[in-house]
């Protein structure tokens, strides 16, 4: 079990970037898939990124490849999401996901613990 704290978030101009960061609690930070979801006011949380447990492979969502990159540092038990040339339609709250296991998923019923989400504003 791992808590999960997000941070990072905030207002930013269309184009911008933006570095959110997950800080996790626990000594088996390395064991776990990290992911990323967001939800939009009034839509449906979706996927946005996950990567494995050593950090060699990562998948993103179609609406984000190209422009934002996750990472992770399991020495400091953080995992990144490195968000660039940002739109509106990113708009979300972003929450931090994490599964105990190895292979890489992106339905949020497959994720155990959940941080409490961070704000990304996108202005046009």
């Amino acid at each position: 079990q791992v808590q999960l704290v997000e941070s990072g978030g905030g207002l930013v101009q269309a184009g911008g970037s933006l570095r959110l960061s997950c800080a996790a609690s626990g000594r088996t930070f390395s064991n776990y898939v990290m992911g990323w979801f967001r939800q939009a006011p009034g839509k449906e949380r979706e996927f946005v990124a996950a990567i494995s447990r050593s950090g060699s492979s990562t998948s993103y969502a179609d609406s984000v490849k190209g422009r934002f990159t996750l990472s992770r540092d399991n020495a400091k038990n953080t995992v990144y999401l490195e968000m660039n040339s940002l739109r509106p339609e990113d708009t979300a709250l972003y929450y931090c996901a994490g599964r105990y296991g190895t292979v890489i998923v992106s339905r949020r019923s497959d994720y155990t613990s959940w941080g409490q989400g961070t704000q990304v504003t996108v202005s046009s």
